[in-house]
């Protein structure tokens, strides 16, 4: 066990920009890619994935300050702070249980496809922490092992199938052909986010709203375009955050240019990851098919390549800020998952093919459920961050919109609490 857990370890440490590339490369001489375009389809994505992971930092660094600033200008005052993702994955990979998960759950996606139960090959091992974070909060609720087994099990399969759900959306929308979404926090928000989006489109008066990047940018030209789009966003963010004229602009600069810069980086690694998910494609209908396929399962931090995505998800900051402080019942502060709404938006955002205002609507209508979810998920997420990460200065309990305020992870901890009384 201790050398499983080393290995497990060595490997996460990598990071995503190192063992995506590794996972590529194996997966491409698997599906009868010469080596050598392996090896370059595999760099070329680790290379984009660097390039993704650059923006999400400047989109990250300075979302975290704008929101602070808010929140001490407005002087908010809610005694649960969120702690972002990547607090909670940290308190995910430290549970004891963890170390297997990661095998367990790989052989349990091998296994769906070839039952043919889905068509998603989950590549992205980074984001397995999700299905480790369903596993540990059972762990911890009825430190019972094969519970925690089956609830990080139960999760993953609810993210094969919903991204296989939504699989058309994302390739139409986002041009990823052969990509589907299995990332916990995008497809538990998704779940709920797409029916609700669906009946905002139904109400009179709402439904002939349309707001996409295009249209917006034919009516209103360069003031359209989305670097011009993001540098208005940041800079009214700025301005809620009391800036001063500096930081206000350049706040939207660097929020223009991650709308300019994010689609690029995607560009680059679809680059790569094409010539695979075509051989794939073809190797699968040769000896299944042509009705059989396969979608290669990737982080949904590549819809943040579409403008529409990273639009409303920055219009989403203030809006989350204000409903958690009017909204009833709520304890939680929106903190630091704040610069990854885009992500959680991202599947409501393809099924409304980029209609802004839709998607914006429905996004906070969800929010505002994960707001009372995660304020009820706070006394595990607190228990299981304990002694993994610092809590911030005054706070006696923490949660996260990503971990406690995901659909997906609350019932199965309402689950487990129902289980534990017969365990």
């Amino acid at each position: 066990m201790k050398t499983v857990s080393g290995v497990v370890q060595y490997i996460l440490n990598m990071g995503p920009s190192v063992m995506l590339p590794i996972m590529i490369f194996i997966i491409a001489l698997i599906f009868s890619v010469k080596p050598a375009k392996a090896i370059r389809s595999a760099l070329t994505i680790g290379i984009g994935m660097v390039g993704i992971n650059l923006v999400i930092g400047l989109l990250t660094s300075n979302i975290g300050p704008a929101a602070k600033a808010m929140v001490k200008r407005f002087g908010f005052h809610l005694t649960i702070i969120d702690v972002g993702w990547p607090s909670a994955a940290a308190g995910a990979w430290g549970q004891p249980i963890s170390s297997i998960l990661i095998p367990v759950l790989l052989v349990t996606n091998i296994i769906l496809i070839m039952l043919k139960v889905t068509k998603t090959l989950d590549i992205d091992i980074w984001n397995y922490w999700h299905m480790v974070a369903a596993g540990s909060v059972a762990f911890i609720v009825t430190q019972n092992w094969w519970f925690s087994i089956l609830s990080a099990i139960i999760y993953m399969i609810f993210c094969l199938v919903i991204a296989d759900w939504t699989a058309k959306d994302v390739q139409e929308f986002y041009g990823l052909e052969g990509i589907s979404f299995p990332t916990g926090s995008s497809d538990a928000f998704g779940l709920l986010g797409i029916p609700i989006s669906a009946a905002i489109a139904k109400i009179p008066g709402i439904k002939n709203l349309h707001a996409d990047s295009e249209t917006i940018q034919k009516r209103f030209g360069i003031f359209g375009e989305p670097m011009v789009m993001g540098i208005i966003i940041g800079a009214a963010i700025g301005a809620l955050g009391g800036y001063d004229i500096a930081g206000i602009l350049k706040l939207g600069i660097n929020m223009g240019a991650v709308m300019m810069l994010m689609p690029r980086m995607v560009k680059l690694l679809m680059e790569g990851l094409m010539p695979i998910s075509e051989s794939a494609r073809e190797v699968l209908q040769k000896r299944y098919g042509k009705d059989r396929e396969i979608y290669l399962g990737m982080d949904a931090a590549l819809s943040t390549g579409a403008p529409a995505t990273l639009a409303t998800g920055l219009l989403l900051v203030p809006i989350t800020l204000f409903i958690a402080v009017i909204l009833p019942g709520n304890r939680v502060l929106p903190f630091g998952d704040l610069a990854t709404i885009p992500f959680y938006v991202s599947l409501i955002v393809a099924r409304r093919r980029g209609n802004i205002i839709h998607s914006v609507l429905a996004g906070a209508v969800v929010i505002t459920l994960a707001l009372f979810m995660a304020t009820d998920f706070s006394p595990v997420h607190t228990e299981m961050l304990r002694g993994v990460v610092k809590f911030p200065a005054g706070s006696a309990q923490v949660s996260s919109l990503d971990m406690g305020g995901n659909f997906l992870n609350w019932i199965l901890l309402k689950f487990s609490e129902l289980v534990k009384g017969f365990i």
